[in-house]
């Protein structure tokens, strides 16, 4: 991962001010991307590169929900999940639908892994001028945002195998699909065999992190590539 393609920038929200680290095409759509309960670390800024990199290219914003910090093992990462004001992210979110929009981004999308694709769902809810939302192993709250109120089309990716219950398991997913379905927008729903949660980190550090977690699985290189091409088409069409 080439950091230094990364230029962090202060977006003002309210009273308040936030980073976010900003790489790709100027002047391309833009695309939000939402960062894992382990806040802005290799992962996500992996993910944001290659989103890029897409194609003609994107302009990529990764802002950083946690201000800062991160989660360096399981249980500090769901502390600073845990201790996430939700609406206040979603206003994050929004600063930086709006900050895209002001420099050179006509359409904006959100995207978002685990933690950070229950809150893409989310904005596709709650979240004025998202043309689209794609999640990624993550469904939100029922009381905090019903996906059969959203307002842009949403594509969602789930791993057969994984096991968080009422978040990102197979039962979620598939009642994800019926609020979809309710809606009336367009909308996607993938389930992957022989995978389990965050199965789209394929970084060497990703997957060892992932197996220090209990996360075996059957070939996530191949399923993630799989997501990636329905990523890229779905964001192709809408943006």
């Amino acid at each position: 991962m080439a950091t230094s393609e990364f230029k962090k920038i202060h977006i003002h929200r309210d009273d308040s001010i936030f980073d976010a680290y900003l790489v790709g095409k100027e002047d391309a759509p833009g695309i939000v991307v939402l960062h894992e309960w382990w806040g802005v670390d290799f992962e996500i800024k992996n993910h944001a590169l290659r989103i890029s990199k897409i194609e003609s290219g994107y302009k990529v914003l990764i802002p950083d929900l946690y201000r800062g910090k991160v989660g360096h093992d399981a249980v500090e990462a769901k502390h600073l999940m845990d201790c996430l004001d939700w609406p206040c992210a979603l206003k994050d979110i929004q600063a930086s639908v709006n900050w895209l929009k002001c420099n050179g981004s006509r359409k904006v999308g959100v995207t978002g892994f685990g933690m950070g694709g229950a809150l893409a769902i989310a904005s596709s809810v709650c979240v004025a001028d998202v043309v689209t939302a794609v999640s990624f192993y993550g469904v939100p709250p029922l009381h905090f945002a019903d996906p059969a109120k959203i307002k842009a089309p949403v594509q969602a990716h789930f791993g057969e195998l994984d096991n968080i219950a009422g978040f990102s398991d197979k039962k979620t997913a598939k009642a994800l699909e019926e609020k979809l379905k309710a809606s009336g927008k367009q909308y996607e729903v993938h389930l992957y065999h022989g995978v389990s949660h965050a199965f789209m980190n394929t970084s060497p550090e990703g997957e060892k992190r992932r197996k220090s977690l209990g996360m075996i699985d059957e070939d996530i290189t191949g399923t993630a590539d799989v997501a990636w091409s329905r990523f890229q088409a779905w964001m192709n069409r809408y943006l």
